[in-house]
């Protein structure tokens, strides 16, 4: 049996209905579970989510294998357990455990706030559910998220054909929708950016799958390379270890200074054993939010196949000519001990000094020493440390203050030449110089400087590193501060220049300070042989992608910014110093540490091949590079490597996962990793597939603090997603993060606005229950299996109905092709806002309380009446929960079971209602009917009228009223026909209610009375006799009694702006106040009397 279809999944998330608490028991949590005696709400959420970790046997080795299987072979296959060995593409599937399982059962009685209560099985989640119905229930997400997620996983409802089959797809034309996942870090945890994608791309999944296209949303996780190896790190520092290279571990003179070092493979192996402890929980918290992405297809990039595809990623762009070796300037992070990206530099302005010295002219007839005039070129520097790396001074050429002193040499303070003396270096001229900085004179340091460098290339200058890899100062600097951490070696220098007389200032200087983004340390930038992919012929068909529309960007806005960055692209340095990740597919050739031949293949085995062919003996020592490779370049690979590349690059199949899932369609991620992920993968998709990976790039905004700041820990506004669904729901949450914003915008995280959206899902549950538990009731076996919906009413049964039926379904009608239309541009937004306003403000406030005129016989209905309300209130439920499912998924799914339903298709994986047919399959209109829409909406504003004139007047809640409306045509009749409508809604006396022709002696009539004239519309008025609105005698006494107060509080006023001394004394803006409020409560006294006037 496939392991989606196996019931490994029993007793899951099963509720103790007994217990006041309802506490849930699900997956197990290996590392979530709570020892207290109690259980607070987030925990007892965040156990029915609970995090099970992977035995090691489930573990992929990292190592290349020579066998691989394929997505498609996979999923042909089945498995007798969950726990195998995950080989090639053999999926990631969830490792679910009841309470008999050894992991539940450590959990000891006083662990838990109570024993386990009995188990269902998920399978019978869809029975349970329907069978215990929606009496005496409320919206408590908490009691059923985790149950309805493991039904659906369990059921096979995330896989791309559990609506209808491939062929059957195929047929009717429906093309795969692709969505990859992007891979969140697999040792993270989950933060308010992951439920924003997650929000919008489940949203996007479920509504393409409803609309009977079959879903990819395929999933996974990333090794991430310098944020894993750095936590490692971290615990080896712990333990008082550190990373030691095979030359530092030989040179150990003791096992004492042996046991402190770790070796590459000792390493790599804590490495895994970190990942398979701490990684993988994001997959579960991502279940959490609803993700209804393919767990059978989970991937991580450093599974065998994908490291298969990496390694071929490297190799065809080296045959290319597009990969190569090179000694260039890069961002160095000291911490890390790597090189990193442009990307991966976050620059911050910082508070620093600008510091001014002297650099001595050089006496042309005593080489290395200064003149004896003292003449100098005053220079300024933010990082006197870099002194020693000095090869040139550089003034513009235009600036008169130094023409005179060009191609002159002058000397590097504290620098030692031998014998005394000082470098010397040249002053150069060139008009980068910008002469209003400083003092117009510009040292030059190549090695480390990026500007620098370039001039210095320009110039023909030497390159000097004065740095060791970890920030410290080398011997090229001296003595004196060789050792000294950068920073350090800055005080000390500046003290010794101070000393020796080359020091003329420092002043305050705000900085841009260039850290690592993910160390936080500032980046030193180090000449360095690093392995780069040239990027300017692959940047020019990404952008021609977008500029060709093969690709379209929403927003559209970031279009300009696509442009302007592969414009100006620069090579892309894919090496990185770590031993966490890819390694690059690189063997040197030789037993000595020349690197001068290198041959790039697949495997050793293909580089010895290559190296045996080149003339190299069979037993040639080959030694496989130490850098690995960017992580951005192996999941770069993504969209094209999880579904079979390269291993199904070649197979005619037309049913192969690469064939039918690649290209993808939707790629959905915030703006912020737009040229980090997104340009990169447009590029190597291009290059390596011919193919665009996808053919739309959504971008969503960052999620921030209610009042627009970035969300940090030391701000301490960051808002758990976890915390927020334990308390509010996922759906709540979900339904927050997409509405109310357009795409790409910032979104400002408001809990209010998250409760508000709570208080709407219990709306929704509150006419789910008006509907099954007092419309329902009335209907026979035979009524009830006829009421599920089974696509859109047709034109000859919207006909027969009333206006009211025809009113709601027209407007539901209209905002299915609205919404329909705004999700397929990706307009998400506003699309969910409109659901919201249409279900509380029209199906909730209206139709149903009309329904009950039909429903029940105390109002006039009943029979026929009855039947037809039935029919709609199930059709516009059962229609506006299949459109708010992509936003709200469980609680939808939760209430539909309580709804009629048609029996489950052949081939569908279960009766779910993410699996239902779309409200509109294709693009067919829908039936509406204009005119019942303008014509209800004038019985609207009619009761809408009259309802305000009861608060104007201050009718009592209870009491019933008279009114006499006046009409014509087919207003009238409309009117006429839904007059028990219009008593129910506005609360009038069915005895004293008449609907009169405009212009006839009874509208004459009602027009002389003494009534309140309410002008609704043209050829529309109501009149509502003033003696029914309120009691005389009441209202009297309430007039005087308010009277008496206002007179109270004018005597009061009055006297105090009489008196001299507070008119005198008090500020002249005061005493305007208080003038103005006593003309208020005098105009209000003047009113109050004419009222009591009218009334005597």
């Amino acid at each position: 049996m496939p392991p989606s279809k196996q019931s490994a999944g029993k007793g899951l998330s099963c509720v103790n209905n007994n217990s006041s608490n309802r506490k849930r028991y699900s997956i197990a949590a290996a590392y979530l579970l709570t020892t207290s005696s109690s259980m607070s709400t987030a925990a007892a959420f965040r156990r029915s989510f609970g995090i099970a970790r992977r035995s090691s046997s489930a573990v992929s080795s990292g190592a290349v294998g020579s066998a691989f299987v394929t997505p498609t072979q996979q999923h042909q296959r089945s498995s007798s357990s969950l726990n195998e060995k995950k080989v090639g593409f053999a999926p990631h599937r969830s490792t679910l455990f009841h309470p008999s399982s050894a992991l539940f059962s450590s959990i000891t009685k006083e662990d838990s706030p109570s024993a386990p209560p009995t188990t269902t099985s998920c399978d019978d989640y869809d029975i349970t559910n329907a069978a215990a119905g929606l009496s005496g229930t409320s919206y408590d997400p908490v009691s059923f998220e985790s149950s309805v997620y493991q039904w659906w996983e369990s059921t096979g409802c995330f896989d791309p054909d559990a609506k209808q089959s491939a062929a059957t797809a195929a047929s009717l034309n429906r093309e795969p929708y692709v969505l990859p996942m992007p891979p969140p870090n697999v040792t993270g945890r989950l933060h308010m950016g992951h439920a924003m994608f997650v929000a919008l791309q489940d949203g996007l999944a479920r509504f393409h799958r409803m609309r009977g296209r079959p879903v990819l949303w395929t999933p996974g996780t990333d090794h991430a390379g310098i944020a894993t190896q750095l936590q490692v790190e971290k615990l080896l520092m712990v333990e008082g270890k550190r990373r030691g290279t095979p030359e530092e571990i030989a040179a150990c003179t003791t096992e004492e200074e042996k046991s402190k070092l770790v070796g590459r493979e000792e390493f790599l192996e804590k490495v895994w054993e970190y990942k398979e402890e701490q990684g993988g929980a994001i997959t579960y918290q991502l279940r959490a939010l609803g993700a209804s992405a393919d767990w059978t297809r989970e991937r991580f990039t450093m599974d065998p196949a994908l490291s298969v595809g990496v390694s071929e990623a490297f190799v065809r762009l080296h045959e290319k000519g597009l990969v190569y070796r090179g000694t260039y300037m890069v961002n160095w992070s000291p911490g890390l001990m790597t090189a990193v990206s442009d990307l991966e530099v976050e620059y911050s302005d910082e508070e620093g000094k600008l510091y001014y010295f002297k650099y001595m002219v050089e006496d042309d007839e005593n080489e290395g020493m200064p003149m004896e005039s003292g003449d100098h070129l005053a220079v300024a520097t933010t990082r006197p440390e870099t002194i020693f790396g000095d090869t040139a001074v550089c003034v513009n050429p235009e600036d008169d203050r130094y023409t005179h002193l060009i191609g002159k040499r002058v000397l590097v303070p504290m620098s030692d030449a031998g014998e005394g003396k000082m470098r010397s270096i040249p002053i150069i001229a060139d008009d980068y110089v910008d002469m209003e900085f400083g003092t117009g004179a510009l040292k030059i340091t190549p090695g480390h400087d990026p500007n620098d460098y370039e001039i210095g290339k320009k110039h023909n200058l030497e390159v000097m590193n004065v740095m060791n890899k970890d920030a410290t100062m080398n011997p090229s600097c001296g003595p004196a501060y060789s050792g000294l951490d950068r920073f350090d070696a800055r005080v000390k220098l500046w003290e010794d220049m101070t000393e020796a007389g080359f020091v003329i200032k420092a002043d305050p200087h705000m900085q841009r300070v260039p850290r690592s983004q993910r160390g936080g340390e500032i980046i030193e930038p180090l000449v360095s042989k690093q392995w780069f992919v040239k990027t300017e012929g692959m940047g020019a068909k990404a952008l021609e992608a977008v500029k060709g529309g093969d690709i379209k960007i929403v927003p559209a806005r970031f279009e300009k910014v696509w442009y302007s960055w592969l414009t100006d692209v620069r090579d892309w340095c894919v090496s990185r110093q770590l031993w966490w990740g890819h390694r690059i597919p690189v063997w040197y050739v030789g037993n000595d540490d020349s690197e001068d031949e290198y041959i790039v293949a697949r495997n050793e085995e293909e580089a010895r091949s290559k190296a045996i062919e080149s003339g190299h003996p069979a037993d040639v020592t080959l030694r496989q590079e130490s850098d690995v490779l960017d992580t951005w370049f192996s999941s770069g690979l993504w969209p094209f490597a999880t579904v079979g590349w390269p291993q199904d690059e070649k197979n005619d199949d037309p049913m192969s996962d690469l064939a039918r899932f690649y290209p993808g369609t939707c790629l959905e991620t915030g703006y912020d990793i737009l040229f980090f992920w997104v340009a990169r993968m447009v590029m190597l998709g291009i290059e390596l597939t011919d193919q665009s990976p996808f053919k739309v790039i959504y971008l969503h905004g960052l999620v921030r603090a209610a009042d627009g700041t970035k969300m940090s820990k030391t701000k301490g506004n960051v808002v758990d997603p976890l915390d927020t669904v334990a308390e509010f729901g996922a759906d709540s949450l979900r339904y927050s993060l997409v509405t109310g914003v357009t795409p790409g915008q910032d979104i400002p995280l408001n809990m209010d606005k998250i409760a508000a959206n709570k208080a709407f899902a219990n709306k929704l549950w509150n006419c789910c229950k008006f509907v099954t538990d007092n419309a329902l009731k009335g209907a026979d076996e035979e009524e009830m299996a006829s009421l599920g919906v089974t696509g859109p009413m047709g034109k000859e049964e919207f006909d027969t109905l009333a206006l009211p039926e025809r009113y709601i379904i027209s407007k539901c009608h209209e905002l299915v092709e609205s919404v329909t239309i705004d999700i397929e541009k990706y307009q998400l937004g506003a699309a969910g806002s409109k659901i919201y306003e249409f279900l509380w403000d029209q199906y909730a406030d209206w139709y149903i309380e009309i329904s009950k005129t039909r429903l029940y016989e105390g109002f006039g209905g009943g029979g026929d009446d009855a039947k037809t309300a039935r029919r709609v209130l199930v059709y516009i439920l059962d229609t506006s929960m299949r459109l708010l499912h992509p936003y709200m998924p469980y609680v939808t799914e939760q209430l539909w079971h309580h709804l009629p339903r048609a029996p489950k298709a052949d081939g569908m994986a279960a009766n779910s209602i993410m699996l239902a047919d779309w409200p509109q399959m294709d693009d067919v209109p829908l039936v509406k009917d204009k005119d019942a829409i303008a014509t209800f909406e004038c019985f609207q504003a009619l009761t809408r009228s009259i309802r305000n004139a009861r608060a104007e007047y201050n009718v009592e809640q209870g009491k019933k009223i008279s009114a006499t409306i006046v009409a014509s045509g087919h207003l009238k009749e409309a009117i006429e026909a839904e007059v028990k409508s219009l008593v129910m809604l506005a609360k009038l006396d069915p005895e004293e209610v008449a609907v009169v022709e405009a212009g006839s002696d009874e509208a004459k009539a009602a027009a002389a009375s003494d009534s309140a004239q309410l002008v609704v519309q043209e050829g529309v008025e109501a009149y509502l006799p003033r003696a029914g609105l309120i009691d005389a005698e009441k209202e009297k006494q309430r007039l005087e009694k308010q009277s008496t107060k206002l007179a109270k509080e004018i005597e009061k006023l009055a006297g105090r702006l009489n008196g001299k001394g507070f008119v005198d004394k008090a500020p002249p803006a005061v005493v305007d106040k208080a003038r103005a409020e006593l003309a208020e409560l005098e105009d209000q006294a003047s009113k109050v009397q004419s009222s009591l006037e009218a009334l005597n």
